[in-house]
């Protein structure tokens, strides 16, 4: 009799914990049901917000080249994959009295404040390029800009300015990767001015003038192209080098070669600019 009580209350307690488990597993289903949705309202969420922001962002790039004689420009843009921030890359391209002003830069950060940043700084960039500034007087007033109007951010840009005749081109940069000089029958050379950052307050050097023989091509990026977690950045400058110097002539060509050598599901934003110069045609 006491084995069959003990049976009893064994089968009772099974079936009191198999209800109180069923329960469980109903709450923790609808738990899970609720923040499924949850996540995907953020995705969502996040997918509009993302869309957005590269709208805008885009609505602060250049929408055409300047068409200059002597002169051929070509550019790729492409946004950071989509599970990425959106960042604060630009380039301008403007015909100044002085020749042909070139700039590529990368606001610090990756958010649409930095979007906003960026669009700021190319906007004042072609206001102090009207008043035919030097290139290193341009990058002081921008590091001013950004030390009035947006304490706490800092940027790089690197602007050339291109001589009519395209003789001669001068370089300022502001700690962004240096442009590379591709010259018919010489080896690639990157071209190496320093400055410090903008946003620092630090005065900037004058711009160093090179010689531009004709056909030669120059190659203006931001980091998102080459820089990525597992990489070495020397060794992915001297790849890009080789791999510029042996493509395509023309500048769109060249462009796209680029892009898809390097270009693969980027984690950062990625410009692309290029240039070819010759003399322009007698009148």
């Amino acid at each position: 009799m006491a084995s069959l009580q003990e049976a009893h209350a064994q089968r009772d307690e099974l079936e009191r914990l198999n209800e109180e488990l069923t329960e469980t597993n109903a709450g923790v289903m609808a738990m899970y049901a609720e923040l499924t949705v949850e996540h995907k309202d953020v995705v969502e969420r996040f997918s509009q917000e993302h869309e957005f922001a590269l709208a805008l962002q885009r609505t602060f790039l250049p929408t055409t080249l300047p068409q200059v004689p002597g002169a051929e420009l070509a550019v790729r843009y492409l946004p950071a994959a989509a599970t990425a921030e959106i960042g604060g890359d630009f380039y301008e391209a403007v015909t100044t009295r002085h020749g042909l002003l070139l700039a590529v830069g990368d606001v610090v950060g990756h958010s649409l404040q930095a979007a906003m940043v960026m669009g700021e700084l190319r906007h004042a960039l072609r206001a102090y390029a009207a008043q035919d500034h030097p290139p290193h007087i341009l990058l002081q007033h921008l590091d001013h800009l950004l030390g009035l109007h947006q304490p706490g951010w800092t940027a790089t840009v690197c602007i050339v300015l291109v001589e009519p005749g395209n003789t001669r081109l001068h370089i300022a940069n502001a700690g962004h990767l240096p442009p590379l000089l591709l010259t018919p029958g010489t080896a690639p050379r990157y071209l190496s001015e320093h400055g410090p950052l903008l946003g620092l307050g630090l005065p900037q050097p004058p711009a160093t003038a090179h010689p531009v023989p004709p056909g030669s091509r120059l190659l203006m990026i931001s980091d998102g192209l080459i820089e990525t977690r597992d990489t070495i950045l020397d060794e992915r400058l001297t790849l890009m080098a080789a791999t510029a110097a042996a493509g395509p002539e023309e500048p769109d060509a060249l462009c796209t070669e680029l892009l898809d050598t390097f270009g693969t599901e980027p984690e950062d934003d990625i410009i692309i600019f290029t240039s070819r110069f010759s003399p322009p045609p007698h009148r």
